[in-house]
Formats: C-alpha cells, structure tokens, sequence
C-alpha cells in the first residue's frame, strides 16, 4: 500500500467507522518510536512525525542544548546547535532527523497493525454502545449451546451468558429455542462487550407485562411490588391513579389472556396479580389470595402481621412448603404470622374483632385467575 492508498484508507475509516483519524496518526507514531528505539537505543530520546497530507514519516533524535555534555544520547552543545539554527539557546530542545533507510517498510507494516487495532477497538466500542442501552430491558435471544453449566444465547452479533444460577429450575433449553431473556449487565472487556442475562431476575416478570400490557407500558398501571419464585410461583401488586381504570383486570386481560402469554413465556409459572393498596391490613389480606383472610393485626414497630383464616384455608395460606405467606412477605414488606380461626380464638392471637374491610372480591379475582390459568395449560 503506498502513502494515497494509506491516507484514502484512513479517510475511508474515518467517515464508515466514525474512527479520528488523528487517533490512529498518533497511535501510529508511538508504535514507531518503540521501533525506532531498538535501532538507537531505548535510553535516546526519539519522536516520530507522519505528515498529515502526504503519510510521509520521519524519525528524530532528540536532543537538549547545553555547554556542557553530560549525556550524549539526549544532549548537544550549544555551538553544534546553533550550526543547524542560531535562534538555539541552553534548554532548547533540538529534533535531528534520524529516519533509518528501511523505515518506510517498518512504518508500513507498523500502520497496518495499528490500523487493524483502532478498526477492532471501535468495533468493540460500537457493539459495547449498542448494547449497554440494553441493560435492564428485556430482548430475545437463541440458544446456541451449552458451557458447561451455563447456557450461551445469541443476541444479535454477540452471544450473552445465562448463567446457572440464572435459569428457571428445571427449564430445558434446546438449540436454537427463542427465549425472553433480562439483561443483568453489559461489560467491556478487551475481547468486547460481554453480556449477562437472566430468567429468574423479578424485573423479568415487570418487563414481560410491560410488553403485554398497554396500561403498565404507558404508566396508566404502576407495578408497585413484585414477589418471585422462578419457575414456580409469583406475586405482582399493581396499582392505578386513574380510579376508572381496572389495574388488576388490566393485567389479568379478557378472559387471563395477557397474564396466560407470560405464564407461557415463563414455562407455565404461576401468576397472582392483586390490587395494590397503601392500607397495610388491606394489601397484606389482598396478598395472601388465594385465601380468604378474616382479620389481620400490625405491629408497625416490628413491621410484622398477625393474620387469621378460616380453619379449611390454613394450608392454602401457607401454600405448599410455606410459599404462598413467604411471597406475601416478600410482596408486602411485612413479617407474617397465620393461625386458623379455632388457633386463634384458643390462645387469643388477636384481642380485635374480625376486620371486616378486607377486599374478598380481589382475592376471588385472583383464584379466579388461576383457574383459567390452569384450564388453559391443561388444553394445551
């Protein structure tokens, strides 16, 4: 490649790949100076200059006027200097050209490994920028293949890592499978950007009904708390400002469609969605749906909660191994303690009357939810 060719490389570079130009000039000149140095020795002071228009390259010992030479590598004296140009003076810094005879190919080769550096590093740089707006969002990825424990999904041009403790238990995952997957982070590496997703991450559950749901999408319908047990089960409180607007049915859609596309997308996860509500006794008793409650005493200070069901629906409250009073915990922000109503009343769990203020329609909402849940998963 000759010099045109070389500066009609860089000026190509520089309008495709938005890479400066003078980044790659002065890139170039530092490479050079380390290969000048192996000629001269790596004690010399040695600066190297490509001519902006024409690509040409020259190499220059570099040399500080004195009257008295200490150094001979880096020091002339001042009557040699002024020799070359009478302006010089003690101090002054001296550029003699030292271009060796074979520099135009060492130059040549040294632009070329620059060039291909500087063209990789904002590749890197652009696929980083590309993807980094990504983070925290939802995308879909492929399946590509399996890494030991981890799983390898194609996004685009890069392939992201789910990592074990990152997928659903027990989900399969087969080439070339479509999945939803939660951009955990974006990190820059010398290689290029790598890429970290999830499936289980809560923030998944948030996404998905954003995508489904126009109302949570617009803000209409705020998601105050989300509660997760990937693969498994999970609670989400919403919330409307606009008292026309029906959150919960909103989110459940006509007849659970929009809830059953995410219980789909996650592998037959079940779903609850219940009414948001500032009144802790009403959110803790709307959270606990499927079970109806009867009462619930707070304890603000120790911010825990004293719950009371109907004898039949102790276990349904609890759900199975504890999930469903874990995930209303987790949902409300409270500690939560059930007894049945026969428990209860023996050893006086709760002084107050039954409250009586508790929403039983939204609980019924919920179970009615699942029901068609479960009847769609069972036809398919």
């Amino acid at each position: 490649m000759d010099k045109a060719e070389f500066m009609d490389a860089l000026n190509l570079i520089e309008k495709e790949k938005g890479i400066d130009k003078e980044i790659i000039f002065e890139a170039i000149e530092a490479s050079l100076v380390s290969a000048c140095k192996k000629n001269f020795g790596s004690g010399q002071n040695i600066k190297v200059v490509i001519d902006r228009e024409t690509g040409n390259v020259a190499c220059y010992a570099q040399k500080t006027v004195t009257d008295e030479i200490k150094d001979e590598q880096n020091e002339i004296l001042l009557a040699a200097a002024r020799v070359l140009n009478p302006n010089y003076t003690v101090g002054d810094v001296v550029d003699l050209e030292v271009t060796p005879r074979d520099f135009g190919r060492i130059s040549a080769q040294t632009a070329k490994q620059v060039v291909v550096q500087k063209f990789r590093e904002a590749e890197r740089e652009i696929l980083y920028n590309q993807y980094i707006t990504k983070e925290r969002e939802v995308v879909t990825g492929i399946v590509q293949r399996r890494d030991r424990r981890n799983i390898i999904v194609q996004m685009g041009k890069i392939d992201a890592v789910l990592a074990s403790n990152e997928q659903i238990p027990g989900e399969q995952y087969n080439f070339m499978d479509r999945l939803k997957v939660y951009v955990l982070e974006v990190k820059q590496t010398t290689k290029g950007p790598q890429i970290f997703v999830s499936r289980t991450h809560p923030e998944l559950v948030k996404r998905l009904f954003e995508q489904e749901v126009p109302e949570v999408f617009d803000g209409t319908v705020e998601i105050k708390s989300i509660a997760r047990e990937a693969g498994s089960r999970t609670k989400i409180a919403v919330y409307s400002k606009d008292k026309n607007v029906d959150a919960l049915g909103a989110c459940v859609g006509q007849n659970g469609y929009r809830v059953n596309v995410i219980v789909k997308e996650l592998g037959g996860e079940k779903i609850d969605v219940i009414n948001w509500s500032d009144d802790p006794k009403e959110f803790i008793a709307a959270a606990l749906s499927p079970s109806k409650v009867l009462a619930v005493a707070l304890n603000a200070e120790e911010q825990s909660a004293k719950i009371v069901v109907p004898d039949h629906q102790l276990s349904l409250a609890i759900g199975k191994e504890g999930q469903n009073a874990r995930l209303s915990a987790k949902l409300t922000g409270w500690r939560i303690d059930i007894k049945s109503e026969t428990q209860a009343k023996a050893t006086n769990f709760i002084s107050e009357e039954p409250a009586d203020a508790v929403d039983m329609e939204e609980a019924m909402d919920v179970v009615h939810m699942e029901e068609m849940q479960e009847e769609e998963l069972t036809q398919e």
